[in-house]
């Protein structure tokens, strides 16, 4: 049983909008509403992408979270979390330049290293294989996501870490996508064996395996289509789903320049401006 009305529904996705807009966060909705499952932060989720989508944002793909044990551990569930990527979202880069992002365009940014399907067939569960998400993909590339925090992460108050009901309210914190490096054929490429060293102002500071998302990428993306069937919702033709990260959240601030280097799948550069 949801402890909120459809109006606190509302009220909660107009207060994650405004916080968006206003660059200033908001406390745990945990904390108000002791009693908050998983699905009401879904149900809050989708209220406040409602009000964006009203405001004229298109829905560009899906993002994946909390793929690594150990954050699940962390987090105190057993599976992965999931949000929307939006148009307004998506940053390309150039080869051999250095892509400027506004750092106005986030509260607290954080980079994940990841890597992203992009589906020529739709994915519609309940019963989505790994088979089927490659079957259905056109090429995996490397991508960055770029995490931020509407709801603080820590109550201001008690240092308390939020819970994963407010971070999948916060649309399981996601805020930007980069992607513009090198596509390949997930159907030839060993996916789990695709590495990436991040530098952070030239110094390294994460270096991760795609296994590390559940032992293949592919497997978040048939949880997700799998998930999402109950909402009477699919994964579209032409979407991009981001696998889920596979290194620690390297925090950003003005100036900050990152090179994410996937070998072969080429590189991601970029700054905070």
């Amino acid at each position: 049983m949801s402890v909120f009305t459809e109006d606190q529904i509302q009220q909660l996705a107009q207060e994650l909008n405004q916080s968006e807009k206003s660059r200033v966060q908001i406390g745990h909705f945990s904390k108000r509403f002791p009693g908050m499952t998983i699905e009401d932060g879904y149900r809050i989720n989708r209220a406040w992408m409602a009000l964006k989508f009203a405001e004229g944002r298109v829905m560009i793909g899906h993002k994946i979270g909390l793929t690594s044990r150990a954050m699940q551990q962390s987090s105190q569930i057993d599976e992965p979390d999931y949000g929307t990527l939006l148009d307004d979202m998506r940053y390309t880069c150039t080869p051999g330049q250095v892509l400027d992002i506004p750092f106005q365009n986030f509260i607290a940014p954080r980079v994940e290293v990841e890597l992203a399907f992009i589906l020529k067939n739709e994915l519609r569960g309940p019963n989505v294989t790994v088979e089927q998400v490659l079957q259905a993909t056109e090429y995996v590339t490397p991508a960055i996501e770029i995490i931020d925090a509407r709801i603080e992460q820590f109550d201001r108050h008690t240092k308390v870490m939020r819970k994963v009901f407010d971070t999948i309210s916060d649309n399981a914190a996601n805020a930007g996508i980069v992607l513009g490096a090198n596509q390949v054929d997930p159907l030839a490429t060993n996916l789990p064996w695709c590495g990436a060293i991040l530098r952070q102002n030239g110094v390294v500071e994460e270096t991760g395996l795609a296994a590390g998302v559940q032992g293949h990428p592919a497997v978040g993306i048939a949880w997700l289509a799998n998930k999402l069937a109950p909402w009477g919702e699919h994964l579209a033709a032409g979407e991009i789903v981001l696998a889920g990260s596979f290194t620690k959240p390297a925090p950003a601030k003005v100036g900050d320049v990152f090179d994410a280097d996937y070998g072969p799948l080429g590189k991601l550069e970029f700054r905070f401006v």
